[in-house]
């Protein structure tokens, strides 16, 4: 028989049938779980058959999975002995359906479910759901412009690799390399292929899958603004695609002076004439404000917006996502998040090396340009903004530049520079060391600010941004440290620094992954003495010993599936621009001579008098 609950139909499967895919129509009705297979009961609904997983879908109305029927531009054929068979009804088939797409997740295995709005839905089903791509391609192209470049070999194509390694990348691709260098295919193949199995080989032998990839990947040489380069490119690729319908992604990792012209020449000659061409632009975007609408406005002149997916890796990283869950998700959090037990906020950035033959690069940008305005901001803006009314990408993001939009101008009283000399011993070189270096370049490595949101929420919240280079240690964290227990109760066993006894909450986002809690409590034994202890969610230990999945894996796969709650939108580049470029105008126009640092320290001195201004104390001063 038959299960009927609201307008769904379920009719009964074999136990040896699988959902292999679900579609539904489009959204807007009430959600429903469907388990397929055996019966289970579900509140209110009976019992309904049950498979070994369970799928959570917006539906709206699905006939009998027996009978051919046609939702939404798609018709569901259910076959004997088989899952219920999906075949394209119309060529091309409106937006307004939901497709289910295979994505893992650390070490969680989950299906995103692309909706017409691209949001993300995340939902539990078997693994045997079937890949696919994000609209009707039967084929997606990447092209990864500047491939000769060392964020292409070190990054991106070990990005690529593992999403094709994971399963998460359709079975028809093809990745294009485009870069001056003059090489044939052979070459280049030869060039990355050390490279790619950079994560995924630590545990197991994947030579056999490296060389399928690298089957699929070919290389273009030519010039980036020459337009007959370009349709020489745009004729290559056609060729593999073989008059499929394509989704084309070209990633633009090449130096910001010639972002626009390979994009104009990419979206003028080499986009898809069968689907969606998508553009990765890389950071940094711009150098100040006029220079960041100066790039916007010429991008818009070839490419829409919801075409732009401005990466910044840092929000692809795995706890830096995990702040709007820590925080959305727990009861517990939502009162404690705002100044009435907020103390101060930090948020640290810092590199146990040098710029080490990069300076030529970094001396034009500077610690503030390079991480702090982008990076940094981004993680305050995540922490800071209010609740959004869905995950819809445009929803957070309307959250995060309000906040940036609340951040008082900054005062450069608020702000200390510094610059790494040679270390204490000599051994390691100081910036000006560096022969990329312009001599006696002023080019600040390190930054600490005070910066505060003047909202009802966070009003005169310290949050204290530090980044630098050549430091004590890599790390980079989210602390919170909360204000100290009212009364004196405990005053003579936490001692004068009773301040320093508050508790805190840690989001470390690398190295080591974790989050911990710091609480107050007795030190077993006899009298009564107190201690810090840490509850502490180190995520190794939870979810196994496996690297994490890297920031680029998950920004270019969300790029596929057209989720763009991780890229940054043109006015929120805009607010954040409008922010910085005042001081940075102000620090090059008066020729501010950074505080110097011995390589290997903790900073300037300046940095800890600017935490002891607002009674703080830096975090990785004591832990």
């Amino acid at each position: 028989h038959s299960t009927h609950f609201g307008n769904l139909r379920l009719s009964p499967l074999g136990t040896r049938r699988r959902v292999r895919i679900m579609y539904a129509a489009t959204l807007g009705a009430p959600r429903v779980t469907a388990t397929l297979g055996a019966t289970r009961r579900v509140p209110g609904l009976g019992r309904i058959p049950q498979a070994s997983a369970r799928a959570l879908v917006p539906v709206r109305a699905l006939g009998s999975l027996s009978q051919p029927r046609v939702v939404a531009g798609r018709k569901f054929v259910a076959r004997n002995n088989d899952a219920p068979g999906i075949h394209s009804a119309a060529s091309k088939s409106p937006a307004s359906w939901t497709r289910a797409v295979h994505a893992k997740r650390g070490s969680q295995n989950i299906n995103t479910a692309t909706a017409p709005n691209d949001v993300p839905r995340v939902v539990d089903s078997p693994k045997s759901l079937k890949k696919a791509l994000d609209g009707d391609a039967e084929i997606l192209s990447i092209c990864v412009f500047g491939a000769s470049g060392d964020l292409a070999k070190k990054k991106v194509y070990p990005a690529i690799f593992a999403l094709f390694y994971e399963g998460h990348l359709p079975e028809d691709f093809v990745v294009f390399g485009y870069a001056r260098s003059d090489m044939t295919t052979e070459t280049f193949v030869d060039k990355i292929r050390s490279s790619l199995p950079r994560r995924v080989s630590s545990k197991v032998d994947c030579s056999e899958y490296v060389e399928k990839f690298l089957a699929k990947c070919f290389y273009q040489a030519g010039q980036y603004d020459d337009p007959d380069d370009f349709k020489t490119l745009a004729t290559a690729i056609s060729e593999k695609e073989a008059g499929k319908s394509a989704m084309r992604i070209f990633y633009l990792s090449i130096p910001p002076s010639i972002f626009v012209p390979v994009a104009q020449n990419a979206a003028r000659h080499v986009s898809s004439l069968s689907g969606e061409t998508r553009v990765i632009v890389e950071k940094p975007f711009g150098r100040d404000l006029d220079s960041s609408r100066e790039l916007t406005n010429a991008l818009a002149e070839d490419l829409k917006e919801s075409q732009t997916y401005r990466i910044d890796h840092y929000l692809g990283k795995e706890l830096v996502e995990n702040i709007t869950v820590l925080r959305f998700s727990n009861i517990i959090f939502s009162p404690l998040w705002s100044r009435t037990h907020i103390r101060n906020v930090q948020i640290t950035f810092s590199e146990n090396f040098g710029t080490e033959g990069r300076g030529g690069y970094f001396d034009n940008y500077g610690i503030i340009r390079d991480v702090v305005q982008n990076h940094l901001l981004q993680v305050m803006a995540l922490f800071a903004m209010e609740e959004p009314a869905s995950l819809d990408a445009e929803d957070i993001r309307d959250e995060k530049v309000k906040v940036i939009k609340s951040i008082r101008p900054i005062d450069m009283a608020n702000v200390v520079l510094g610059q790494y000399k040679k270390s204490g011993d000599e051994t390691k070189p100081g910036y000006l060391d560096d022969e990329t270096v312009p001599p006696g370049s002023r080019c600040a490595t390190f930054a600490a600010m005070a910066l505060f949101v003047d909202n009802a929420r966070w009003d005169g919240v310290p949050f204290l941004i530090k980044a630098g280079k050549a430091l004590h240690k890599r790390e980079a964290e989210v602390r919170i440290q909360f204000h100290h227990a009212p009364g004196n109760l405990y005053k003579k066993q936490l001692g004068a620094t009773s301040d320093m006894n508050s508790n805190e909450l840690i989001i470390r986002i690398q190295p080591d992954e974790a989050i911990y809690l710091r609480l107050n409590s007795k030190i077993p034994g006899l009298g009564m003495r107190l201690d810090q202890t840490d509850l502490d969610l180190q995520y190794k230990a939870k979810f196994g010993a496996g690297e994490l999945p890297d920031a680029y894996e998950r920004l270019i796969l969300d790029v596929v599936q057209g989720d763009k709650r991780l890229f940054i939108r043109n006015d929120e580049l805009e607010a954040a621009w409008k922010l910085f470029t005042p001081v940075l105008n102000q620090i090059e126009n008066d020729n501010i001579n950074p505080e110097l640092y011995p390589y290997g320290s903790r900073g300037p001195i300046g940095a800890h008098y600017l935490a002891s201004r607002y009674n703080v104390r830096w975090g990785d001063t004591y832990n």
